[in-house]
């Protein structure tokens, strides 16, 4: 996959996870997807931070939790935004909430801790030197990002105000799910890869595929609404015997999502979770 060249504001742009033992995940996660992870703690940050690259780019960020965290190992996603102060602003107005005001990641960028009004939370990120995740979607690498909830109608009100997303109902064959697009991304994406609305075309994808950006899917009974990432993987089946090999844990045994997609839900040794599809398009 050709090198991002940055993301347009309303983007997710990057993930990371807030682990108890940062070193011990990054031993996983290199096992995992072939991750080369370094310490690259920002000047002034409390929390160290590590940072993944796949054929030397940067795909991921690992950090370690705060002294009180209470909440589990988790991954989190970042939206790319032009302004963090005028986009928490939007937050408020829609119905949010701001959990942490923003704050500078020394010269990386500027970000926010945000929830819905679900309660859902995921972060701002207005790029300094990091513009986002330089490799996507290509075998381990960050492939999308998905928020489960039980309100998609309020979702979509709450983040078409913030972000300027729309929203259309698919069924890629493993059910139905909302398509989360930003009008105008396509234009973007074919500037750095020619011909990506034809090859989505080509393998059937619903009208708009190529301005997706998130999905929103129904919720679990047992939990609370929450953004969660998904992986490329280039064998589903493969990743999850690894994972087990690794400590980790896998929650949902490899299945086919359709005619071209297999994934499974792996939770690593710390709890975070997180699925890993692989596509075949035929």
């Amino acid at each position: 996959m050709p090198e991002r060249m940055g993301f347009p504001a309303g983007v997710p742009s990057w993930i990371d996870s807030a682990q108890p033992d940062p070193d011990a995940a990054a031993a996983f996660y290199g096992g995992l997807f072939g991750w080369e992870l370094t310490h690259r703690t920002p000047a002034g940050a409390e929390t160290s931070f590590l940072v993944a690259r796949l054929d030397g780019r940067e795909v991921a960020g690992i950090r370690s939790a705060e002294a009180n965290a209470t909440a589990p190992a988790e991954w989190e996603t970042y939206i790319g935004v032009d302004d963090v102060e005028e986009t928490v602003a939007r937050v408020l107005d829609a119905g949010g909430t701001v959990l942490t005001e923003p704050f500078d990641v020394g010269d990386l960028g500027r970000a926010a801790v945000c929830a819905d009004p679900s309660g859902a939370r995921f972060r701002l990120w207005q790029p300094g030197t990091r513009r986002g995740a330089e490799s996507v979607n290509a075998p381990g690498t960050w492939n999308f990002s998905e928020l489960h909830t039980d309100d998609v109608d309020g979702a979509a009100r709450f983040y078409g105000e913030v972000f300027g997303w729309k929203v259309s109902d698919v069924d890629m064959g493993a059910g139905p799910a909302t398509m989360v697009r930003l009008p105008g991304y396509a234009d973007f994406l074919e500037r750095f890869d020619p011909g990506i609305r034809q090859r989505h075309a080509d393998f059937g994808a619903p009208p708009g595929f190529s301005e997706c950006v998130a999905w929103f899917f129904p919720l679990d009974s047992d939990t609370a609404p929450q953004w969660k990432v998904t992986f490329a993987v280039a064998d589903a089946d493969a990743i999850a015997s690894t994972a087990r090999n690794l400590g980790g844990t896998v929650l949902v045994e490899p299945r086919n999502l359709g005619p071209a997609v297999r994934g499974a839900v792996i939770a690593d040794p710390a709890g975070a979770r997180f699925s890993a599809n692989a596509f075949s398009p035929g």
